[in-house]
């Protein structure tokens, strides 16, 4: 997503979100840099990648449209609560709350008491926190020694290949 800003900052929440909202709109369903930019796609951080992935989980959730089902529409919830009531302790509510809405991982929706209680973490501060538990909790997926090795050859004869490249 563009980003002209340099540090993960309102700045670069504004102009991610609204890259990524007229992508969404646009009908785009795949698109390559969508996580971590700073400075034109020069930069990047673990908190602009947390706090993008974060905002990618709620398009998704839009994405999926409007559900007009039974279920989706809360039919037996308007049935069972009537006019003049809420729906905060209904059957439905209850039955439905953990997955209607995209929850973020990252923003913080408590009061602002227990926001000072808690040390006044901002979003990138909440962010980094998220990416080094992610990062220290992280499992390599198994591969087959064979297949390993195979890769580590290729990549070292592509590597011979072109002199001028990084090792």
């Amino acid at each position: 997503k563009l980003c002209a800003s340099k540090v993960p900052d309102a700045q670069a929440a504004y102009e991610s979100a609204n890259t990524l909202n007229s992508t969404i709109l646009a009908g785009t369903n795949f698109v390559l840099h969508s996580a971590g930019w700073l400075e034109g796609g020069l930069a990047s951080c673990y908190e602009k990648f947390m706090m993008d992935i974060d905002q990618l989980g709620m398009t998704q959730k839009f994405s999926e449209g409007v559900d007009l089902s039974e279920n989706g529409q809360a039919m037996d919830a308007i049935r069972q609560v009537g006019p003049g009531s809420h729906y905060l302790g209904c059957d439905h509510t209850q039955a439905n709350f953990q997955t209607a809405f995209y929850r973020s991982n990252i923003a913080d929706n408590n009061s602002y008491e227990q926001w000072l209680a808690e040390g006044e973490k901002t979003a990138p501060q909440r962010a980094n926190e998220l990416a080094r538990r992610w990062l220290e909790s992280y499992e390599a997926p198994h591969l087959d020694p064979s297949i390993d090795e195979a890769l580590k050859d290729f990549i070292a004869k592509k590597k011979g290949s072109m002199p001028d490249a990084f090792t």
